[in-house]
């Protein structure tokens, strides 16, 4: 009898895990089927080959076209100042005064001296002019005439010495007047009215920067430059430069310019070559010292497919993007990149065709043969369409002022 209850015992637990065996290897194949008959949702852009703008970005520092420093060129208590802290000035624009009564009263003192050393000289030619008709007649000495010539000369010397000492009190006396010697917005005052400047130094009132043009620095590669150099289309670089802001209303805020400079020695630390490009920047809105993306636009004469750099992945085998075959289904695709940027990688016209359609989201559930229903985004997240916003399209580049 026990026998049979274990023997019955045994048989039902046999039959129960038989059953959920069952059960779950039904559920993994109605799980399978249901994932291969599962239709991704995504969107493509449409591949065309196109001459494609190529612009190579750097990192770069703005700095004024011109820094020049407001210095006291003479002692004295600063009197007046005549702008505000910041304001932008115009050259020859009064910013400062320096007490003028000292050299007011130099310049007075070696114009009266001038005065008198020419009321003595009146007296000593007329010596000589009534001495030399009486040595000519014999009837004075021609040693006395010659006293008198000598005088002249001499008193005409001391003249001469004043006009000088005049012109110099002149000049000391305009120092005390300090202007702009540039356009550009001024600093901060760095002396306040009734400090003493210009003692034994040539004080720094204030600084004024020139931003208009504003300079740009910035090191490509000596790789780089010489792909510059070899394929650009013109001998005007046009550039322009754009800023890492948080803000997205500031983000895509750019100024145009030129590349006007290039360094004619390769920096043995870095193996970088120093190049300088001009931005107008006739609003001041950006200032020196500014960090900078700055883009050199080298060619567009080549035709290039563009897919955007987010969605390049990379296996064993190499660099591929998801494209949509004619069933409907994801396939990777392997690519070699000719050129990158942070707006799009380009690709050799072997590598995508014309019509091919590139996924561009939902990127992380994507896999080979995976069917999808795709939404053509071309319109909007395509190579034209983000060459239009981020305003890649070159212009015919202009000498700057």
């Amino acid at each position: 009898m026990k026998n049979s209850i274990k023997v019955l015992s045994i048989v039902t637990l046999s039959t129960i895990f038989l059953f959920s065996a069952c059960s779950e290897e039904k559920d993994q194949v109605v799980a399978q089927k249901k994932q291969n008959t599962q239709v991704l949702p995504v969107n493509t852009v449409t591949i065309k080959n196109t001459n494609i703008p190529i612009w190579m970005e750097y990192t770069g520092k703005t700095k004024a076209s011109s820094t020049q420093e407001v210095r006291a060129r003479v002692a004295g208590i600063l009197e007046e100042i005549y702008y505000k802290d910041g304001e932008n000035v115009k050259k020859g624009q009064k910013l400062f005064k320096i007490e003028q009564t000292d050299y007011i009263a130099t310049l007075n003192r070696t114009k009266a001296q001038k005065k008198r050393n020419q009321a003595t000289l009146k007296l000593a030619q007329a010596d000589v002019n009534r001495y030399k008709p009486l040595v000519e007649e014999g009837l004075a000495p021609r040693v006395t005439l010659e006293q008198y010539e000598a005088q002249v000369q001499t008193i005409q010397a001391d003249i001469d010495r004043d006009n000088t000492e005049i012109k110099q009190a002149e000049l000391e006396l305009s120092y005390t007047i300090i202007k702009a010697p540039i356009d550009g917005q001024a600093s901060r005052r760095l002396v306040d009215i009734g400090n003493l400047v210009g003692k034994g130094e040539s004080t720094v009132l204030t600084t004024i920067n020139k931003n208009n043009p504003l300079y740009v620095y910035f090191s490509p590669s000596e790789e780089d430059f010489q792909k510059i150099r070899q394929y650009r289309d013109n001998d005007i670089l046009q550039a322009y430069i754009t800023f890492n802001y948080q803000s997205k209303m500031l983000k895509k805020y750019s100024k145009f310019g030129i590349v006007d400079f290039s360094d004619n020695t390769v920096d043995p630390n870095t193996s970088t070559i120093s190049m300088r490009a001009k931005i107008p920047n006739a609003d001041n809105s950006v200032f020196s010292g500014t960090f900078v993306y700055i883009n050199i636009f080298v060619t567009n004469r080549f035709k290039l497919a563009g897919v955007p750099p987010e969605v390049i992945f990379e296996d064993q085998r190499g660099k591929f993007v998801y494209i949509v075959d004619k069933n409907a289904k994801a396939q990777k695709k392997y690519i070699h990149p000719v050129f990158e940027s942070r707006f799009f990688t380009l690709v050799d016209k072997d590598n995508l065709k014309d019509g091919d359609r590139v996924i561009v989201n939902a990127l992380l559930r994507l896999k080979p043969n995976l069917k999808v229903n795709a939404t053509d985004m071309t319109d909007k997240l395509g190579i034209d369409a983000v060459i239009k916003e981020n305003k890649l399209i070159p212009k015919l580049p202009k000498k700057i002022k």
